[in-house]
């Protein structure tokens, strides 16, 4: 039997360490965050990344990462994407800052 997980991002310990660091450090990963659209947006398309917000962004938006539509389009996407692909870029996304040379303390066991 697998485990239930509370919420969409549990299952791996490192998209759960990027979700923790996007909500806990919005403006200074907000760099990260738009280079990650950028690159995706080079292989859909602007306007499919934006397409999709729109359907999927809620009306009130009252979860931390609706205040800021570039967090959000991060987040909404992430949450959508195969667990694989979660994976992928969440570790990709961790590397970048640690090649920026942006030092934390992970907060999430491996």
């Amino acid at each position: 039997m697998s485990p239930v997980y509370k919420r969409w991002y549990d299952h791996d310990p490192k998209l759960l360490e990027v979700i923790e660091l996007l909500k806990n450090y919005q403006d200074e990963l907000m760099e990260q965050a738009e280079l990650f659209l950028q690159k995706l947006e080079e292989q859909v398309s602007k306007e499919a990344i934006d397409r999709f917000y729109e359907l999927v962004k809620p009306i009130n938006g009252c979860r931390w990462y609706d205040k800021n539509p570039t967090i959000s389009k991060t987040v909404e996407i992430l949450r959508v994407v195969p667990p694989d692909v979660q994976k992928a870029c969440a570790e990709k996304f961790i590397s970048a800052l640690k090649d920026m040379g942006i030092d934390y303390e992970s907060q999430n066991q491996d």
